[in-house]
């Protein structure tokens, strides 16, 4: 990225919430009406939402320069480690929009009630 600080910080960050915000929205279609299924949405939102971390930051990772090589020098468990806490960092980041993306798919229930 060569486009100073600010936008080196804010592309990654407006990135990580428009997927926190459209994850949700989307897993809306797979997942059935009702409480329970709106908490199950949640958790698997999270989950869907700390992959997508991971790849998301190796893939600024590459598109700084560094290779494959660098980033598996010690292994699969310490890069996964690694990209797995750059991952869970990134939740508070898109956690607070993740959560109220959720919080305002039951308005759009059709067949359950609130």
């Amino acid at each position: 990225m060569t486009g100073g600080v600010g936008l080196d910080l804010i592309v990654p960050a407006l990135a990580l919430a428009a997927m926190g915000w459209s994850v949700p929205r989307l897993l809306f279609h797979v997942f059935p009406e009702g409480v329970k299924a709106l908490i199950l949405l949640g958790l698997c939102s999270a989950l869907v939402m700390m992959v997508l971390g991971i790849a998301f930051f190796t893939v600024l990772y590459l598109a700084q320069g560094i290779d494959w090589s660098a980033l598996l020098r010690d292994g699969w468990v310490a890069f996964l480690g690694h990209f797995l806490e750059l991952g869970a960092i990134s939740a508070l980041l898109w956690g607070p929009v993740m959560v109220l993306g959720v919080a305002s798919l039951p308005k759009r229930w059709r067949e359950k009630e609130w």
